[in-house]
């Protein structure tokens, strides 16, 4: 991987990782279109960009993840990031395969536009508004919703939380906000994984110099422009909703099963 093609991937980590679209399948979609061989260096790079951009999140809401007086909001975060270990450790040769399956992603993408198409109306009735009133049940059922990213990649972690937040009578932009604080351990824990796997397999990998230099340029530069994209989210949603994005899913999803068909990728 070239300095070049990290700074791309590393732009399109940050653009697209807090929008339901997912940032996987963008990250998966770039690659061949730039030229990246995909290697164990490079599968690490992916996961690891997504940490920096999501510790964005704790940059925004810095007050409530350094709130130590109230355990209530880990406890629910650890509840809803049960399912996800779980599933991802029993589900691990499927995720592999899938994730290396473009068809796939693209496929899972349109799907995903599919149902963003009609998630304002299946899930109108929002009557939490605050964090707090999230309870247990509740945090471990946006928890289970979260599986589905995990054994369907390129459905988005995003969308896939936000629709289990609003399924639990959670506002739009609240759905979103906790979506981003699942995100964190989420990745934290994806992040040390993949870490651990590649010293195992790889370590000669992560002494190289050179590319613990690409992964800092990436994941500053994801960290930076997943900063000024999150708030912008937020309020796109509380005016919009979801409709758009489940447009340009579908429309990308096409795009690529095309370019598929005719082998330019």
């Amino acid at each position: 991987m070239t300095t070049v093609q990290s700074v791309i991937i590393s732009i399109v980590e940050g653009l697209t990782e807090f929008l339901p679209v997912s940032s996987t399948a963008h990250m998966k979609i770039t690659n061949p279109l730039i030229g990246v061989q995909i290697d164990s260096f490079e599968e690490m790079f992916e996961v690891v960009i997504q940490l920096a951009a999501i510790l964005s999140v704790v940059t925004v809401y810095w007050k409530k993840f350094l709130n130590f007086k109230s355990a209530k909001f880990y406890i629910k975060l650890v509840l809803a990031l049960l399912p996800a270990i779980v599933f991802g450790a029993l589900l691990k040769k499927h995720i592999d395969a899938a994730l290396s399956n473009l068809t796939f992603i693209a496929c899972v993408m349109i799907g995903g536009g599919v149902l963003l198409l009609f998630v304002d109306k299946l899930f109108n009735k929002d009557e939490i508004t605050d964090e707090e009133q999230i309870t247990y049940p509740k945090a471990l059922t946006i928890g289970c919703f979260q599986v589905l990213s995990i054994v369907l990649p390129g459905f988005s972690r995003s969308a896939a939380t936000i629709v289990g937040g609003m399924s639990q009578k959670l506002t739009r932009s609240l759905a979103a906000e906790f979506s981003f604080f699942l995100a964190v351990p989420t990745m934290f824990a994806a992040s040390a994984k993949s870490l651990l796997d590649l010293y195992k397999e790889h370590p000669a990998v992560l002494t190289d110099t050179s590319n613990l230099g690409t992964l800092a340029i990436g994941s500053v530069i994801a960290y930076v422009i997943a900063l000024l994209s999150i708030k912008f989210f937020i309020g796109y949603l509380q005016k919009h909703g979801f409709r758009v994005f489940g447009i340009y899913r579908i429309i990308l999803g096409s795009i690529v099963l095309a370019l598929i068909f005719k082998g330019i990728i």
